[in-house]
């Protein structure tokens, strides 16, 4: 079993980089892939992790970028760490993200006893910090009882306390990815409860800017919506991957609850400028 997009306390997953290989390997996994949001930060844990557990390891990010009004993630799989422009834009990203979280929470510190500080002690040092992190702190406060409750109310993009933040085109992206020898697969990609989607129109677009494929199975795209994808997929050439985009107990999607098929790592690992560590 393969599942391609996991993510660990480098950004706003649960389990520790090394923890989340362990417990992959426990279950079975061939094959695991780390990717936190916008960095490479658990990468080198993950790694001596992946050696002792005897689990394969594709080291790669999420990435956040933007089509039009939609927000979209782009899961990017061994791709140079050191590439500049890649660097720099991400660096952006992270900075973007710290700006948004402190805006927002001291929105939410006007009606609520939640503080800065409390929302730090809930992210490891140097982690990529995200609204699953205000929910933690929120959690510890007493006022919802899980990140699902926090998101479909208080972090919600209809909230009056959400605050957007700075992406770049999803274009721009696949252009650095791919410039960092990296595989571009859109993540998610009609995982409507998250708010404006992409167009089949748009997919199109991110194909001929050089995207390799596409996350069809995944729990937040609905099974219809997942043959709509898949024939998409077919159409543009594209390969198809499955995942859990597993965050450890921050949400309920589990390790393996999709999983992508021998043959399409291969062609990533194909593609890709890193190899997969075995």
């Amino acid at each position: 079993m393969i599942d391609l997009h996991t993510h660990s306390t480098a950004s706003d997953g649960t389990d520790a980089p090394g923890e989340l290989i362990r417990k992959a390997a426990e279950q079975g996994l061939s094959a695991v892939a780390i990717t936190d949001h916008d960095t490479t930060a658990g990468w080198d844990e993950a790694a001596q992790a992946a050696q002792q557990s005897g689990i394969a390891l594709v080291r790669g990010a999420e990435l956040s970028c933007d089509v039009g009004e939609a927000h979209v993630h782009m899961l990017a799989y061994l791709y140079d760490p050191q590439a500049t422009t890649l660097l720099a834009m991400l660096a952006s990203i992270r900075q973007a993200r710290l700006t948004r979280l402190m805006v927002m929470t001291q929105n939410i510190a006007a009606d609520y006893p939640v503080t800065w500080q409390d929302v730090q002690a809930h992210t490891e040092p140097g982690a990529t910090v995200g609204r699953p992190h205000i929910a933690d702190a929120l959690i510890s406060a007493g006022v919802v009882r899980d990140r699902g409750q926090a998101f479909s109310t208080m972090l919600s993009p209809s909230a009056p306390y959400y605050v957007p933040y700075y992406a770049p085109s999803a274009q721009d992206m696949i252009a650095a990815v791919v410039g960092a020898g990296g595989v571009p697969v859109i993540a998610h990609a009609f995982a409507r409860k998250r708010g404006k989607i992409v167009s089949a129109e748009d997919i199109a677009a991110l194909a001929e800017a050089g995207m390799l494929g596409i996350e069809v199975n995944h729990r937040d795209n609905a099974p219809e919506d997942r043959a709509l994808l898949q024939g998409l997929a077919d159409d543009l050439g594209l390969f198809v991957t499955g995942s859990s985009d597993y965050h450890g107990h921050g949400k309920p999607n589990r390790l393996a609850e999709f999983t992508t098929t021998p043959e399409v790592l291969e062609q990533i690992e194909a593609a890709g400028r890193l190899p997969v560590l075995r």
